[in-house]
């Protein structure tokens, strides 16, 4: 479904396909259905996450930049495509307040992102401003639509997504301490959020196998590399009613990466 068309509304605990709600734990109010709010959707690690929500009959909105990607992902069936700059905090409450058209999210999986080379001698201060808008802010502003919403429902997840280098080893300075501050974000919301019935987890990859990273992977690297599907398995358990005692958590996905 594009960004123009109407879409069906999904309310708070309703399946899109026939099936038993899934388990209830007391720390976790989520079940397994509901509208699923996926950032980044249209880049590889997205679309293998809008896959696996779907295959389990979930709705899903593909929330990302507007373009010809988001139009591809938005024509799958059960996937409702809104366009926005995920750094821009005007520009998200706009979006959310489309997807109120569409239902009421009870997961959010905040995959988008950016990766941009630096070291010390090389860092600008354009790129420490995109490493921080793409990776930081584009998290909380959606967070910060997303949890009120999810909390007047009785409930809800969000996935974020790190990195392996946040949390050790040699990195571009600046996209390393933009994902260290996502680690950071994920445990303060989860304490922030816990009392609404809300956990907050994140997931740390390292390289994931891509179109875009094999082209400049040696094939030791690429035999090595995670696949996106591999990791969107732990998304969707992470933003399920499995990991009801989870939250706050940091969940490595880089395999041998």
């Amino acid at each position: 479904m594009t960004a123009t068309q109407v879409p069906m509304k999904i309310r708070a605990g309703t399946r899109a396909r026939g099936g038993a709600v899934g388990t209830s734990c007391h720390a976790n109010r989520v079940t397994d259905d509901g509208l699923v709010v996926v950032t980044g959707a249209a880049g590889a690690l997205g679309r293998a996450v809008l896959a696996e929500f779907r295959a389990a009959g979930r709705e899903v909105v593909a929330l990302d930049r507007a373009g010809e990607r988001l139009d591809e992902v938005g024509a799958e069936p059960g996937v409702h495509a809104v366009a926005a700059d995920l750094a821009d905090r005007a520009s998200v409450a706009g979006a959310f307040e489309r997807i109120d058209g569409v239902g009421v999210p009870s997961a959010l999986v905040a995959l988008a992102g950016g990766f941009r080379p630096s070291s010390l001698a090389e860092l600008t201060e354009d790129l420490w401003e995109e490493m921080w808008r793409s990776n930081v802010a584009s998290l909380l502003w959606c967070a910060q639509q997303a949890a009120p919403r999810m909390a007047a429902a009785g409930g809800g997840a969000v996935v974020a997504v790190g990195s392996k280098t946040a949390v050790g080893g040699g990195a571009p300075l600046a996209h390393a301490t933009s994902k260290a501050a996502v680690v950071r974000v994920t445990e303060l919301l989860a304490e922030e959020l816990r009392p609404q019935g809300i956990r907050v987890n994140c997931v740390l990859p390292s390289v994931i196998d891509t179109p875009a990273n094999r082209s400049w992977m040696s094939p030791e690297l690429a035999a090595r590399a995670v696949a996106p599907a591999a990791i969107a398995r732990v998304v969707a358990f992470l933003a399920g009613p499995d990991s009801g005692p989870t939250s706050g958590a940091r969940v490595p996905v880089y395999g041998d990466a």
